[in-house]
């Protein structure tokens, strides 16, 4: 497989995805997103890997989500569906996936980090929401399953306020499993990865799909949600995020007119 946005390795037993785009702080587009697809569906189908990583390249960022300069006409290169597809195959291959954050998960990044089974933090690790502020929002497991995550007043603040928080934060509230020295992330990832590469591969399969089919029908709800965010992507208020983020000023989404004013 040749890949452009992303790195992927196997070894041991363990597939790592890396999200390569560390010049705008591994945002994705279209082609990381569709990337991203294919080496999970590989990591799912290859019988010698046991456990996934997801990570983002160099030491700044985790993900941060869709790429706003790659927004164009409102979108960004691809649709809600296929996010919201490589959430899915994220959450539903038979495997765990370990969420190894190194910076900031802000945005869509964030929700990745949700979506993966056990998040392991730097300690310089940020996180938060951004998507009201440039016109966009996560309407599946980036809202309802934070939620059962961090408690829904929490999941509010997070989406409403759109604050960051640092890692010691995200551990208070549930949004991760622990927190380690920067330095020695990779060597937690590897400890962890090993311990679940010594355990039953029928019995963590279980185990996966026994913790999702409490909140599998969120999926349903992340398929209708996508469908209204393609529409709303087109609108002038979503775009007005986009502009003012590009532009680095304060968005004017109250002068527009939108679905909130009809």
């Amino acid at each position: 497989m040749t890949f452009e946005d992303i790195l992927y390795e196997k070894k041991d037993g363990i597939a790592k995805v890396t999200i390569n785009r560390p010049e705008v702080m591994n945002a994705f587009r279209a082609e990381t997103v569709h990337e991203m697809i294919e080496a999970f569906q590989d990591a799912w189908d290859d019988e010698a890997i046991g456990v996934a990583v997801l990570t983002g390249a160099g030491d700044k960022a985790f993900c941060t989500g869709g790429d706003q300069k790659a927004k164009k006409g409102g979108r960004y290169g691809f649709r809600g569906g296929e996010v919201s597809h490589m959430h899915g195959v994220i959450r539903h291959m038979p495997k765990p996936v370990i969420a190894a954050v190194n910076g900031y998960a802000i945005g869509g990044g964030n929700v990745l980090n949700v979506v993966c089974d056990l998040s392991i933090a730097s300690e310089k690790a940020i996180f938060g929401q951004v998507g009201p502020k440039v016109g966009s929002v996560d309407p599946g497991y980036g809202t309802a399953y934070l939620a059962r995550l961090v408690g829904e007043k929490k999941a509010r603040e997070i989406w409403y306020l759109c604050r960051r928080y640092n890692a010691q934060e995200a551990l208070a509230m549930g949004l991760v499993n622990k927190v380690v020295p920067h330095d020695k992330l990779d060597e937690e990832v590897q400890a962890w990865c090993k311990e679940i590469l010594s355990m039953s591969p029928t019995a963590l399969r279980i185990a996966k799909s026994s913790f999702n089919a409490d909140s599998d029908n969120i999926y349903g709800i992340e398929q209708v949600g996508y469908a209204a965010l393609d529409l709303y992507w087109s609108t002038e208020e979503s775009m007005e995020g986009g502009r003012a983020f590009v532009e680095k000023r304060p968005p004017a989404f109250r002068k527009l007119k939108g679905v909130w004013n009809m």
